[in-house]
């Protein structure tokens, strides 16, 4: 009975058409414009992107199955995904290999490198311990990502497509300007392997200025176009000369502007529809698609369900 799942005969009809979708965004991959969601394990969108009978066990929905095998259905649809989950560990090889197990060959993942590179101060936050608010002795620490999270990874290369360093905003306590905080990042940069494509994503404006876009370009490394609450518009972002750092583009559509993360979840949890279009976002990653495709430059661009409320339905948006 392969192939065959329990009350498979009374499923409620998808409210996205999964089929139409998936055929958009493999034609996009097929030119090197891959555009998937940010993580992928969201209840809310069972009966759009998953099939709720795939994961229901003795008549009932199963959470437990649902995390642990989710992500091949996901990639029926969508041809990458961005790990956030990395930023919170250094996977196992074990980990790594059930990870990669789920997805067919074309697939490409993004990931977060660890905090343990990019936060230069622990959050004081009671999951960092007594490490909450202490200043990181690791932060930028290649040697430390090459080995606990780059080695495991080199035999996923072909399916890694991009390494993403992430840095929360930077106080005064962390650095006092730009010049200070390129002067840690330059060398880091200079030591990582060329085996991966990288991208840095910053959350300080001020830092959006030539010497930033500068050192990137110096190590071939991209700039994440990123939508954030405190960050400006993507359309000024793409705006600024010289902001294309790479042969290749990355975007994150994570926020609107303004909004915070909590107001976010609490405003679109559990995420089961678009509450929000913001039209000014969706039109800034379409001149990245359109720009992508004039250039025949590589683009990665992922949709967080906090910035309208359901990012398979921002995606549709875009692809239509």
């Amino acid at each position: 009975m392969s192939g065959f799942y329990a009350g498979s005969l009374f499923e409620e009809p998808s409210s996205i058409d999964r089929g139409r979708l998936a055929a958009r965004l493999a034609d996009l991959a097929s030119r090197n414009i891959f555009i998937g969601g940010s993580s992928w394990k969201y209840p809310g969108w069972l009966d759009q992107i998953y099939t709720r009978s795939r994961y229901t066990v003795r008549g009932r929905f199963s959470q437990k199955l649902f995390e642990a095998t989710c992500l091949r259905e996901y990639a029926e649809t969508f041809p990458t995904v961005c790990g956030d989950f990395a930023f919170y560990q250094f996977p196992t090889e074990e980990f790594w290999e059930k990870l990669f197990a789920q997805v067919p060959d074309g697939f490409r993942f993004a990931f977060k490198a660890p905090e343990q590179i990019t936060c230069s101060i622990f959050p004081k936050h009671a999951r960092y311990g007594p490490q909450a608010g202490e200043t990181n002795a690791e932060f930028l620490n290649a040697e430390m990502l090459k080995q606990m999270f780059l080695r495991p990874l080199w035999r996923h290369r072909t399916k890694t497509a991009l390494v993403i360093f992430e840095f929360g905003t930077f106080g005064k306590r962390s650095f006092e300007d730009l010049g200070q905080f390129l002067d840690r990042l330059d060398p880091f940069l200079t030591a990582l392997p060329p085996d991966f494509r990288y991208s840095v994503e910053v959350r300080n404006p001020e830092f959006l200025q030539p010497d930033y876009f500068a050192c990137l370009r110096g190590h071939g490394i991209a700039h994440v176009y990123n939508a954030w609450s405190r960050m400006p518009e993507l359309r000024e972002q793409i705006a600024i000369p010289d902001s294309l750092t790479a042969d290749f583009t990355v975007s994150r559509a994570l926020l609107r502007a303004g909004r915070s993360y909590e107001e976010a979840v609490a405003t679109f949890a559990p995420y089961t529809e678009v509450k929000d279009p913001n039209p000014e976002t969706r039109d800034a990653l379409r001149v990245l698609i359109e720009r992508s495709k004039e250039e025949q430059r590589m683009a990665f661009l992922f949709v967080n369900n906090r910035l309208e409320g359901n990012a398979p339905g921002t995606i549709i948006e875009l692809v239509d």
